[in-house]
């Protein structure tokens, strides 16, 4: 039975990942070879097939490097910066549930709010913060990953740091120790596997959030900035050529924040 439950694991294990790459190479095939087009009834103009996306990808690196670089400082920055205050935040509603749980509500209701109308107040908002439009114009898409980022990180832990298993704390108090000790030595190490839920969800929160501030930010620059232009001006194969690079951003950090995932939990099991 034990043999037969291990070879099961390592089955889903590689079903996990063959199931996906197989589609994803059914569809850039049926993409490649136009039929995708005929089933969409749509030209290749509209829809430029997967060879000529990687040739602009290719031929144009040098301003896809420039823009790509500044919606990663985006994205990274607003991350951070709302992981922090997001854990803050539970911080002091664990450590005041009387009122914490309405203050997390109130936090919560930023995910409700659609980021097309967030973006534009965010951004009319910081136009006193300085005079240089790049400047401001990266404080403003900063501010907005932030707020969507803090509700996330705040309300997943919340909850490690207050779902924690009965039978601990009840141990910790019968050796007496302290609201503190407590705190520290059980709730905070428990959080440590939320936090990480709570990134696995921000992270392509946070690049699509960069991508679609980009949008509507003074500064013409980001590769949601440049999704928008070149579709304004016709020019479809190359807004196709930054999805792509938008795609390949949002799985690469999803990617890197399972490896810190691994590396920072693989004591714990």
């Amino acid at each position: 039975m034990a043999g037969k439950s291990k070879n099961r694991k390592r089955w889903d294990a590689v079903t996990t990942v063959a199931y996906p790459l197989l589609f994803a190479v059914l569809l850039i095939a049926a993409w490649q070879t136009r039929l995708l087009h005929r089933l969409l009834h749509v030209d290749t103009f509209i829809l430029p097939i997967p060879t000529r996306i990687l040739t602009i990808i290719q031929e144009n690196w040098g301003a896809i490097a420039e823009n790509l670089q500044s919606t990663v400082i985006v994205i990274v920055i607003g991350l951070a910066a709302g992981s922090l205050l997001g854990y803050l935040i539970a911080l002091v509603a664990a450590a005041f549930p009387h009122w914490g749980a309405g203050g997390l509500t109130i936090v919560s209701c930023f995910n409700a709010v659609p980021v097309v109308a967030l973006a534009p107040v965010i951004i009319n908002w910081t136009r006193d913060v300085s005079n240089d439009v790049a400047f401001r114009s990266m404080v403003a898409k900063c501010i907005v990953v932030m707020i969507f980022c803090t509700a996330t990180m705040s309300i997943n832990a919340f909850r490690g740091l207050t779902e924690v298993k009965p039978f601990s704390e009840d141990l910790m108090r019968s050796y007496a120790a302290n609201r503190f000790t407590v705190f520290w030595k059980l709730r905070l190490p428990n959080s440590v596997p939320y936090i990480f839920t709570a990134l696995h969800v921000s992270v392509p929160l946070a690049v699509i959030t960069a991508v679609v501030s980009e949008y509507f930010a003074e500064y013409i620059i980001g590769v949601g900035r440049m999704i928008r232009e070149n579709i304004v001006t016709a020019q479809y194969a190359t807004a196709w050529a930054y999805i792509v690079i938008a795609c390949a951003l949002g799985i690469g950090m999803y990617l890197i924040s399972i490896l810190l995932e691994r590396l920072f939990l693989r004591k714990r099991k």
